[in-house]
This record gives structure tokens, sequence and C-alpha cells, in this order.
């Protein structure tokens, strides 16, 4: 996936096929495993070019009850990157999540492993937050197909304009620290967060995303496995 940004540095969370969140404990959405809480799959963080284009290997999002496939993005400005590949300081300057078109989902959802996810499956019709990304612009990302069939992959991309003077305010499900993650109380999955809801709810929250960003992946790559 091809994120086309203006800002040094983007980050990129999604579910894997059966709607699991890397780092997150919680009953409905997520892993109630709590070896999950350490988990840091599909949480990437890469810095963009002279051009500000950064590009994420991944998967393709599952979904998860209440939500149709989506990404979630976050533009950070003015912060710092450590030599173990995560980001902390700075602000962030974008929040908002990129959808699928209906047709590549259903052709995703067919395949082996995704066909597990139990899950109902809401259509980009039926996502409210879907419906709000697309009354003030495209959400949807452009893709081609890498060979004959899904399997083969897919390349996607979208872009989109960042107003660096902007500064929003995130809550972290999940703190990522030299002894593992740690559950914020006050994160949207906790009872004592906005609203204890899943990531998305409710409308603008850009929950699920970490405090100092529990990348830990190579600096030059966000690849992760479902």
């Amino acid at each position: 996936m091809c994120l086309s940004i203006l800002p040094p540095t983007n980050s990129h969370i999604a579910c894997n096929s059966t709607g699991v969140y890397g780092g997150v404990v919680a009953s409905g959405n997520g892993d109630e495993n709590p070896n999950n809480l350490n988990s840091t799959f599909l949480r990437g963080i890469q810095q963009a070019n002279e051009l500000g284009v950064a590009t994420f290997t991944t998967i393709f999002p599952g979904h998860y009850t209440g939500r149709a496939p989506h990404v979630h993005t976050a533009t950070h400005f003015n912060g710092t990157k450590f030599p173990n590949g995560t980001y902390a300081g700075g602000y962030v300057s974008h929040v908002g999540q990129i959808f699928f078109d209906q047709d590549l989902i259903t052709a995703v959802e067919s395949t082996s492993v995704y066909t597990t996810n139990r899950q109902a499956l809401v259509l980009n019709a039926n996502d409210f937050i879907f419906a709000e990304e697309a009354a003030s612009n495209d959400p949807v990302i452009q893709y081609s197909l890498l060979g004959d069939s899904i399997e083969d992959g897919i390349f996607g991309w979208v872009a989109f304009g960042v107003d660096l003077s902007r500064r929003s305010t995130i809550y972290p499900a999940v703190t990522l620290t030299e002894k593992g993650g740690v559950k914020n109380p006050n994160g949207p999955w906790s009872p004592g967060g906005p609203g204890g809801f899943p990531p998305g709810f409710p409308s603008g929250f850009p929950s699920g995303f970490p405090s100092g960003f529990p990348t830990a992946l190579p600096s030059t790559s966000a690849a992760a496995s479902p």
C-alpha cells in the first residue's frame, strides 16, 4: 500500500484476517488472550520520502463486528525515530481511515483464512465512519492486482493532503514499553475510556493508536503477518 503524504512519517494500523488487532486485549474485538497485549503485528510507521510518499508492505485487513474492512492512518510530525524502529514525541497532524472497493472486499473475503472469520461482515454502505469520510473526500484506495488472481497480491495507493499546523488528540489503546505492552486505563478499549468502544467508535476516535507507537519492526518495512 502506498500512502502519498506530505509530513515525514505515517502510521498504519489494521486488524488481521479474523478481526484481531495486535496489542489489544478486549472482549468482542481484538483478542482476549492477555499475551496479545505485547503483540505488534499490523502496526507500523514509515518515514515519507522527499516526495511525501510512505510505503507499507502489509496484508489486506479483515473485519470485526460493526465495521467494514479498513485501515487506520495517522500522520506524525516533528517526533523522534529511534534505532530500534520505534517513534515517539512530536504530534499527530492527521487521523483517518481508508477503505476498499466492495467488490475487492468480496473477492478477498472468499479466500482461505478470511473465510474462517465468523463475525458478520458490514458493507461499506452500512459503515458510519465510511459515510463520514465519504461526505468530504474519497476514502477508497485505488488498486491493481499483481497477478492473475487475488491471491497473487494487490498494489493499492491513496493520496491526501495534511495540515501540519493541526494537532489532533488521540486515545491510545496501549503503550509499548521496554517491558512490553501496557494498556491505557483511559483508552477506547477500557471502561474508563471514551465510551469503552472498539476502534472507530464513537465517531472520530482514532483509537488503537498507541503512545510511543509499538512498531517493533524494521525501519525499512512495515511487513507483518496475519
